[in-house]
């Protein structure tokens, strides 16, 4: 991606003022001028130069037990925020080990910066076997993040920190990585203050596709709206284009709460899917449209028609729309709605009924996911419309994309296309971490939870108040059903013998509670928020008990 190299502030002619620091401190005197004061992170060998820089410049630093947890924390507070999640790892196995998490922020496009060391300069290239050494990390690092730097002296390291910010925050977003070698981080030498580099200014909206947008919607008699992570800042103008065409706005996860639940037009993609086969375009709004395009809805080569509105032109060719605007979704959506407006749209008699209907008739259909949807029902009852929930790859979790009405963005927190097991507790810890005051609830499963069980210790260190609720079904529920469905019952490797999660999580200094039924759910949730502290609710699930949640996920699949 090109980039911007103006800083924000300075007289390109003017020698900035120098000072001496450590690489270390330099890393850390940049991050201050770019707002962050919090870091998740283990300390190692590479990077005690870059430890003791966050402790001279006393910003927080969360250390977790696990450097998986570290990038999955770093995850959940981008994720609730907004703002760049920043963790620091040793090289090698520590990133390796924080792969998943950086992985996860690619796929759902949020911004998170890893800060990583490197075998001391004279060791580069060598294969000499150094400690944590692997060949190319950086190739490695950008084979699947948005990009990836060296800062091989202190003097290099204010500039490359803030084009790294520049760069998970323009465009598409996501996550990037810094290293530097082992001896640098405490080498002393002269190095300008920090620097802050502005965004790369964004494609403005087109006239002419936004026109023959606007064209094709006037043609439309039921569209519909797909929206995701790339148009969470844009609730405002996506819900007045739906108000304008009467357009139901559809999210799979990551879009969750653009447009309330609570809106005749804000809907679950289980009720939208009623309405799929009378669609006659489908407009996505920074979404990579994968309900509609891929496996996941039957194709429609009928004639429907495509919009899509996107700030990454690669998107346009990833699925081709019939017309395409590139721009911030929010610009583009604003667009878009006064050209419609300017052009005027007949809205379809009967139209708002028809979606009030399908949503209806899908809240009934889905009560058969059974014991899933009785405890979801008091979930979102007890808990406030701003509360954060994180979903967990869990039979619950599932439920949760379709049976747990989302009222704001950024308050249902999922691994999106990657779904990543055991990623849920520690991103809710981040999350928690990022919005202290807000309830945050973590949804798991008995195998997903056991991924990072050892943050327990995390949580009780810092006084993460995050509720986790751990339904034990003994298995990998998914996998199992799976096996014993479709392999002729041969069940292999997904039958769990799991720990008394009460009794474990105590041992940790979390408090905890046991249900055994959806009856006794509600007052142990309101103890556990009560309680502002970590807490543990193990839920006991019969092994097999429970509703296959995957015909509202999976419809078209035979």
């Amino acid at each position: 991606m090109a980039s911007s190299t103006k800083p924000t502030s300075s007289n390109p002619t003017t020698r900035p003022k120098m000072s001496i620091m450590t690489g270390g401190e330099a890393i850390v005197q940049t991050l201050v001028a770019h707002g962050v004061d919090t870091v998740f992170g283990l300390p190692g060998a590479q990077i005690y130069g870059l430890f003791d820089g966050f402790a001279k410049a006393q910003l927080r630093v969360v250390g977790a037990r696990h450097e998986q947890a570290c990038g999955y924390m770093a995850f959940g507070y981008a994720r609730a925020s907004g703002r760049p999640g920043v963790f620091s790892v040793v090289p090698g196995p520590g990133v390796l080990n924080a792969g998943a998490a950086l992985l996860t922020a690619f796929g759902c496009n949020e911004p998170v910066l890893c800060l990583t060391g490197q075998v001391p300069s004279a060791y580069l290239g060598k294969g000499r076997g150094h400690l944590h050494e692997m060949p190319d990390q950086l190739a490695t690092l950008r084979s699947f993040i948005k990009w990836a730097e060296r800062m091989e002296y202190p003097g290099n390291a204010p500039a490359l920190v803030a084009r790294a910010f520049q760069e998970m925050m323009s465009g598409r977003r996501g996550p990037v990585a810094l290293e530097m070698p082992w001896e640098v981080f405490t080498q002393r030498a002269e190095t300008a203050a920090a620097i802050k580099l502005d965004p790369v200014v964004p494609p403005q909206p087109d006239p002419d596709r936004v026109a023959a947008a606007a064209k094709l919607i006037a043609a439309s008699k039921t569209p519909m709206i797909f929206v995701g992570s790339g148009a969470l800042d844009a609730g405002d103008e996506i819900l007045e284009l739906a108000e304008a065409i009467d357009a139901p706005v559809v999210a799979f996860r990551s879009g969750r709460g653009i447009v309330s639940n609570r809106h005749d037009l804000g809907l679950t993609f289980a009720a939208a899917y009623r309405l799929w086969p009378q669609t006659d375009l489908i407009i996505g709004i920074g979404s990579r449209m994968e309900l509609p395009t891929t496996f996941r809805w039957p194709f429609r080569p009928d004639g429907q028609k495509s919009v899509r509105i996107d700030i990454d032109p690669a998107e346009m060719r990833r699925f081709s729309p019939d017309a395409s605007i590139v721009a911030d979704a929010k610009a583009g959506t604003r667009a878009l709605v006064d050209a419609v407006s300017k052009r005027g749209y007949n809205k379809t008699q009967g139209r708002r009924a028809t979606i009030r209907e399908a949503t209806a008739l899908t809240l009934e259909a889905i009560q058969s996911v059974q014991p899933q949807m009785a405890y979801l029902k008091i979930l979102r009852e007890v808990l406030p419309d701003d509360a954060i929930v994180t979903d967990e790859l869990s039979q619950v979790g599932f439920a949760s994309w379709y049976g747990f009405p989302i009222y704001q963005p950024r308050t249902f927190l999922t691994s999106g296309y990657q779904g990543t097991l055991g990623s849920g507790f520690p991103t809710a810890l981040g999350a928690k971490v990022a919005c202290p005051d807000k309830p945050v609830v973590a949804i798991t499963g008995d195998g997903g939870f056991m991924f990072a069980v050892q943050e327990l210790a995390t949580a009780v260190q810092f006084n993460i108040g995050v509720v986790t609720l751990v339904f034990d079904n003994s298995a990998y529920g998914n996998v199992r059903r799976d096996q014993v469905t479709q392999f002729e019952g041969r069940v292999v490797a997904s039958d769990l013998v799991n720990p008394d999660f009460v009794k474990l999580a105590e041992s940790f200094g979390v408090a905890a509670s046991r249900v055994g039924s959806p009856d006794h759910f509600r007052a142990a949730l309101e103890k556990a928020l009560a309680h502002g502290g970590p807490y543990l609710i193990a839920i006991d699930v019969p092994r097999d008990s429970e509703a296959s949640p995957w015909p509202f996920i999976h419809p078209a699949k035979p």
